[in-house]
């Protein structure tokens, strides 16, 4: 990114900006869409920054033993499903809160991950490919900065899925009912745990994908602060994004962008004060916050069944 912003100067910041919104919102889109297919049954998994570390764990330490960067994408979505799976039982007995299962997850899956990922700190595993966008260009910066992660166009594509599926399949009506209100969808005859088992391991896959993105490509290590909190940022994204998967896209992109200002105005030659732009992500998510919770719009558009919108 900054080495486009040092090759072109000024007319480079937009260029480096739009590449590191690309790489930097990868996992913002993956773990908020995965939140929000979790959410719209009517369950929230504050236990998604421990999904996203020990999915970025598995996917280096399985490419690392097998050579595959993409068996280790498989090992990150099963880890994912398996937290998943582990807090959609533990949810499910009577209660039980929703909100301090997540955080006990959360904790659980970090703690897990740096006692099994501190072998995999120094050696170097292979990394996913890249899709060359910049092909057209003689210039070096500008290929580099172009270059995207199969998993970019691969989130656009899931999101463009469940909008439709959201809308117009049996299984998206059900998701849905299920997250509005347990008593209509009991009413209507249908199973409100294995809908809500099934949405909350999808989520952790999303979310365990999202780690490997991190780990497998960009920034391309593992290591025990990888992640600087995305998991929980990406839950207040599906809150800003009102739940809808396309506004999750957009999200995310926002925040990428928002990451990659620091980077580019130091590429460009800007030396004091730069740093301050870094914080840019976390002033963002506050103020989203703010706004989310404003009296005017809190939780409009949020399924009913969540233990957010329940007194």
């Amino acid at each position: 990114m900054n080495e486009a912003a040092q090759s072109l100067g000024w007319w480079g910041v937009p260029l480096a900006v739009l590449a590191g919104a690309i790489r930097v919102s990868t996992p913002f889109m993956l773990v908020s869409l995965g939140e929000c297919i979790t959410e719209k049954s009517g369950r929230i998994n504050l236990g998604l920054e421990g999904i996203l570390v020990l999915g970025a764990m598995a996917a280096y330490g399985t490419s690392l033993a097998t050579g595959s960067p993409w068996i280790g994408l498989w090992a990150a979505a099963f880890a994912g499903a398996c937290l998943g799976l582990l807090h959609a039982i533990l949810c499910s007995l009577k209660r039980v809160n929703d909100i301090a299962i997540g955080i006990a997850l959360m904790l659980f899956g970090t703690g897990l991950a740096f006692f099994l990922g501190k072998p995999y700190i120094q050696p170097k595993a292979p990394t996913l490919p890249s899709i060359p966008l910049g092909f057209w260009s003689d210039s070096p910066q500008i290929r580099a900065a172009l270059e995207i992660n199969p998993l970019f166009p691969a989130g656009i594509l899931l999101a463009i899925f469940l909008h439709w599926a959201f809308k117009n399949t049996g299984w998206g009506m059900r998701l849905r009912i299920v997250g509005d209100s347990a008593d209509a969808a009991r009413a209507l005859g249908y199973r409100i745990l294995p809908v809500r088992f099934v949405a909350t391991m999808l989520g952790g896959v999303l979310a365990g994908l999202g780690g490997a993105f991190l780990s497998l490509y960009y920034p391309g290590s593992w290591n025990e602060s990888l992640s600087s909190g995305q998991g929980m940022i990406a839950i207040a994204l599906v809150i800003f994004a009102r739940w809808q998967p396309m506004r999750c896209v957009w999200a995310a992109l926002l925040f990428g962008g928002a990451g990659a200002l620091g980077p580019a105005l130091q590429g460009a030659g800007v030396t004091s004060g730069y740093h301050l732009f870094n914080a840019a992500p976390y002033v963002l998510t506050l103020l989203i916050l703010i706004v989310s919770c404003s009296p005017k719009r809190a939780l409009q558009g949020a399924p009913g069944e969540l233990s957010l919108t329940r007194s």
